[in-house]
């Protein structure tokens, strides 16, 4: 018998239960699946996807902590969301908020939400996925020439313009394509 599989019956039989959700993920996936275990939850809350999604790429909330997500949808906070306003009716944006924080990094199983959990355990919540350590380390090989002088790219904050699967919460540099760039190599 598979020594993974031993351990999760061992444990799952110690809490009495068949399987568990965490942030609505279930442990025995999530330990089981390697391809989930490395990226992030993507996004599967329709309402957040449309709302979100209708002025920028709808960031899986595996990106930030609960705390971040806290100080971007709370109270009047989306009343200047990164110089816009993107107020929301209150139902909607409890429904949005409630949505992110329970999918928040520090509430994944995920490899790279438990590093991002890693990376902003400390100091100010973050309020840009760009600002967390964990994120900027990634990137800290790219050029200007890449990112924000490229007309395909803008910005950092444009995940999808590089990350292909982005939309699946995929950001292995395998699917990584530059626009008016050669693939990167390891």
């Amino acid at each position: 018998m598979n020594a993974k599989f031993k351990l999760a019956a061992l444990l799952l039989g110690l809490l009495g239960v068949s399987s568990t959700s965490f942030a609505e993920e279930s442990l025995v996936e999530a330990m089981f699946t390697p391809f989930r275990q490395k990226e992030i939850v993507p996004v599967d809350n329709k309402q957040y996807k449309e709302e979100c999604g209708s002025c920028h790429f709808a960031y899986p909330p595996g990106l930030l902590p609960e705390k971040s997500w806290e100080k971007l949808l709370k109270g009047d906070a989306l009343k200047n969301h990164f110089g816009d306003n993107a107020e929301l009716d209150n139902d909607v944006q409890k429904a949005i908020y409630d949505y992110a924080t329970a999918n928040s990094a520090d509430k994944s199983y995920h490899k790279r939400s438990r590093k991002i959990t890693q990376a902003t355990a400390s100091g100010d919540a973050p309020l840009r996925i760009t600002e967390v350590r964990y994120i900027k380390r990634k990137h800290h090989e790219l050029s200007d020439k890449m990112v924000k002088n490229n007309p395909g790219v803008k910005s950092l904050s444009y995940c999808d313009a590089c990350h292909s699967q982005a939309n699946q919460g995929v950001f292995d540099k395998d699917f990584v394509k530059i626009p008016n760039f050669a693939k990167l190599e390891d």
